[in-house]
């Protein structure tokens, strides 16, 4: 048992190195959770929200390596202004816990802080380092490139607190997703999965719809050149008007038992908030895939993108502005994919000679119009097993 060990323990090794060089672990010990609930009665606490809750998990399994704890200012502005860590590494997506200017006031630098989920449980330790306030429409105009308040990032951050508290995080407990748990994969566990696998390279893919023939195309594009696909949905918090996360993962595992090679994929629930921030949330995306061990990751048309605020392919055209060394994580950059009736098969202009009257295209809101329908979109668009987990999901009486 133990040369096993040794021998999964020397193939993680040669898997890419987490952003900063180490994979941060803030995981309370039993010791310290002990601690700190024992003496939760003397702490003051903050209610988290449900963004805050997932970035104070995620900076705690090192999914945000190398961040430990919420960004203090000098790090904010960096990344704002320039999207680097005071440190030089590149980080494009302020991660900051905002709290009102009056419950501000009442804490003291040094002070250790009961963190609370949405049920009033305390869930983390903050160690307060420093508390400043920031220019919220500076964050909007260079995060998100926009000030407009219909954008809903935009939004979040102009309805939240005025000041940033930051200071290193511990998160007293690991638990398991109440919906998920036997998909979820801390990056410590993803990595191995990819070493017992014999995994050297290894493609992300980044999600919060259901997956059609145009993903999966690209995905099988990449799994020709790599040694695995790490299937990776965001299951954090997102729009009102997403697909939930439940029927999400349905579709996800029904379209892989059926249509992908199971030795070469790996399904697991990514814990982060959507932020719609186009594409500096596509080197963000980026970034957090390598911390869970992936060499690869694929950026297709408007990632992460909302509305019509960014161009087709502008979260594709940042990672030029970056040396690659940099990032340490290759992009793989392609096009919007459909079915051309012309060559009888999924492809994209980089592939078809096909006009606009060969491709098989459908808007989103013609797909959400059939789905309430209860008629299955054209199986060149969506696989059949798909749509109907949709069409189930959709006609069910709203509560």
């Amino acid at each position: 048992m133990g040369s096993t060990l040794q021998v999964m323990d020397s193939r993680a090794q040669q898997l890419i190195a987490p952003h900063g060089g180490t994979l941060i672990n803030r995981v309370a010990t039993p010791e310290q959770q002990q601690k700190y609930v024992e003496s939760s009665s003397h702490l003051r606490r903050i209610r988290l929200s449900e963004r805050s809750f997932s970035d104070l998990e995620l900076i705690a399994v090192g999914g945000f390596s190398p961040l430990t704890g919420f960004m203090g200012s000098d790090d904010y502005h960096g990344v704002v202004e320039t999207m680097r860590l005071k440190n030089g590494l590149v980080w494009s997506i302020p991660i900051t816990l905002p709290v009102s200017a009056e419950l501000a006031d009442t804490l003291e630098i040094g002070e250790t802080i009961g963190l609370e989920d949405a049920d009033g449980t305390l869930v983390g330790i903050l160690d307060l380092e420093e508390k400043y306030s920031y220019d919220k429409r500076r964050e909007v105009e260079q995060v998100y490139r926009t000030s407009d308040e219909k954008h809903p990032g935009v939004r979040v951050i102009y309805e939240q607190g005025d000041v940033y508290l930051a200071g290193p995080v511990l998160l007293l407990e690991r638990r398991p997703h109440p919906l998920f748990a036997s998909r979820q994969l801390d990056p410590a566990q993803s990595r191995r999965a990819f070493a017992e696998k014999g995994w050297r390279t290894v493609v992300g893919f980044q999600t919060r719809n259901p997956i059609h023939r145009a993903h999966e195309y690209i995905q099988k594009c990449a799994l020709e050149i790599v040694d695995g696909l790490f299937l990776h949905p965001l299951v954090g918090a997102t729009k009102s008007d997403d697909v939930p996360a439940d029927v999400r993962m349905h579709c996800y595992e029904v379209l892989i038992e059926k249509y992908y090679p199971l030795d070469r994929v790996i399904l697991a629930i990514n814990p982060a908030a959507m932020r719609y921030a186009g594409p500096r949330e596509a080197i963000f995306h980026a970034l957090l895939r390598k911390n869970y061990g992936c060499t690869h990751f694929i950026v297709g048309r408007d990632h992460a993108g909302v509305g019509d605020y960014y161009g087709t392919y502008d979260a594709q055209y940042i990672f030029y502005e970056f040396d690659p060394a940099d990032l340490g994580i290759t992009p793989l950059m392609f096009e919007h994919a459909f079915f051309c009736k012309r060559i009888g098969g999924m492809a994209t202009t980089k592939t078809s000679p096909s006009g606009p009257e060969d491709r098989i295209h459908l808007s989103g809101t013609k797909v959400r119009a059939m789905l309430r329908e209860g008629v299955q979109p054209p199986p060149e668009f969506t696989r059949p097993e798909v749509a109907e987990i949709l069409i189930a999901a959709m006609r069910q009486p709203s509560g």
